[in-house]
């Protein structure tokens, strides 16, 4: 059971969190919990327009002179799961468990990305036994789809002029600065046709079982993308094998690293065991190629029933598409030359999908500096251009910009060496957090980004270090209770 680690309340809190259906965009249940939890303990609450929540408590006894400080969090989660997983995000409970020294989940993301953080804050507010100056604890919506509600925060809502940020998955390490983001979308209309009358199979390929993951922070690990894995067979399968594409699908989020692609072909009886042997002869290259990265990788496929392939694409169509994706750019541009092992610039093909005659790809760009998230821009628009794609720009979000000066940051290194004699790495991450776009509305603001250690998030193989939840409360506690250094001289 969860409530039964420590710490109690915030295992309890985050059990509680588990039970709720939350992923983004979908974030009603648990804002009822927060508010009810709220009104439980006599603490006032506020909700703005965007759906963000503000929590506000006063010092404890003793400590009303402190500064006052926010704590941050965001409500949503990844909604990630294997294919072979009966489970809906809008309905059914996270099953949540205890595996010797961490807590994961049953066949889906565990949402410890930022549940842990979420529950922190609220452990912080109720547990009365917790020592702090003036509280607030800011709860935003949407972040896992591109930070809806930090966009929308508004000005002169937050009195503080410190804030922790709960989002960062290293324990150990004191996140200052991070990258900054845009969505890339390309899109192709596409015809068509019936499938050849010597086409007398149908069969639908998989490639599974990759470990996928949070694509900032995971995108330099060498993990396969199932979907430039799955183009880069179909291509060559054309050079050996008369095949139509009838359907092509990989991924689920442009932030999450694609897991599994799936490919619904027709061919001749004929080429049905040279495909079966090209299939085997490609899982025994890739596994080689990927042994270390992608061990539980598997190319599977099964044979559909003729009433469920309609239709095939038009084979110059099929072409265009078998050639778009296997030149689209994927994965790490560039390592950072200032921040040491950092991944400086990178790009994560996430989702392709076909829907309503429409083949989608969706991408995520990431990079600390903006010329070079400008440059891979470029790069995409040019890539369109090509090969004759339309195209389409959003979702852009600042990075965060270290200060080194920063009270609140000598704050937290002094008190992990304290605590634990051992001196906390200060870093910057490629993922991106909110903080950058709070410098919008509260521009002197001073922020910290802290949290527990947490791996593989935005993947079913996500899971949380049950000691370092313990570590990075401790670190939170003693943050607040000497927050009077913070004062100014």
């Amino acid at each position: 059971m969860l409530s039964s680690l420590t710490p109690k309340t915030l295992w309890k809190i985050f059990s509680d969190i588990c039970l709720i259906p939350h992923p983004s965009h979908h974030e009603q249940m648990i804002t009822k919990y927060v508010l009810d939890l709220a009104a439980q303990h006599n603490i006032k609450a506020e909700l703005d327009k965007t759906g963000n929540i503000l929590l506000t408590k006063a010092a404890t006894k003793g400590m009303e002179h402190y500064p006052s400080i926010a704590l941050q969090a965001h409500l949503d989660m990844v909604p990630q799961k294997n294919a072979e997983t009966e489970h809906d995000f809008l309905v059914d409970p996270i099953q949540a468990y205890v595996d010797n020294e961490w807590v994961k989940a049953k066949g889906t993301t565990l949402g410890a990305d930022n549940g842990i953080g979420l529950a922190s804050a609220l452990a912080v507010l109720i547990d009365p036994t917790v020592e702090h100056g003036p509280l607030e604890v800011l709860l935003t919506v949407a972040e896992e789809t591109g930070m809806f509600g930090a966009f929308g925060l508004q000005p002169d809502w937050l009195k503080s002029k410190y804030l922790i940020n709960t989002d960062s998955e290293d324990e150990g390490e004191i996140f200052t600065g991070c990258a900054g983001g845009v969505e890339f979308q390309q899109h192709l209309t596409i015809t068509y046709a019936t499938i050849p009358t010597h086409h007398n199979i149908y069969v639908e390929l998989a490639l599974k079982g990759l470990k996928g993951g949070h694509s900032g922070c995971d995108i330099h690990l060498g993990r396969g993308n199932a979907i430039k894995l799955l183009t880069r067979f179909l291509t060559d399968l054309g050079v050996d094998i008369d095949y139509r594409l009838s359907d092509f699908t990989g991924g689920s989020l442009r932030n999450a690293i694609p897991r599994e692609a799936f490919a619904t072909i027709t061919l001749n009886d004929a080429d049905y065991n040279k495909l079966q042997t090209l299939m085997a002869n490609y899982e025994s290259t890739i596994k080689n190629e990927y042994a270390i990265a992608e061990p539980t990788l598997v190319f599977t496929h099964k044979k559909c029933l003729p009433e469920q392939v309609k239709r095939v694409i038009a084979f110059d169509y099929q072409q265009k598409i078998i050639d778009w994706l296997n030149t689209a750019p994927n994965g790490v541009v560039r390592m950072s030359e200032q921040n040491g092992n950092v991944v400086e610039t990178s790009l994560n093909l996430g989702v392709v999908n076909i829907k309503n005659n429409k083949v989608v790809a969706n991408y995520l760009i990431r990079s600390l500096l903006d010329s070079a998230k400008d440059a891979v821009v470029s790069q995409l628009i040019s890539h369109s251009q090509l090969v004759n794609l339309e195209y389409a720009i959003s979702g852009t979000y600042p990075g965060w910009q270290p200060d080194p000066h920063s009270k609140l940051l000598a704050l937290v290194k002094g008190k992990y060496q304290e605590l634990f004699s051992a001196k906390a790495k200060v870093m910057v991450i490629h993922a991106g957090l909110e903080c950058g776009l709070f410098k919008k509305p509260y521009p002197d603001v001073e922020m910290v980004s802290i949290g527990p250690t947490i791996v593989s998030p935005h993947s079913p193989d996500e899971k949380v270090n049950i000691n370092s939840v313990k570590r990075y409360w401790d670190l939170l506690l003693a943050t607040l209770k000497a927050a009077y250094q913070l004062k100014n001289d």
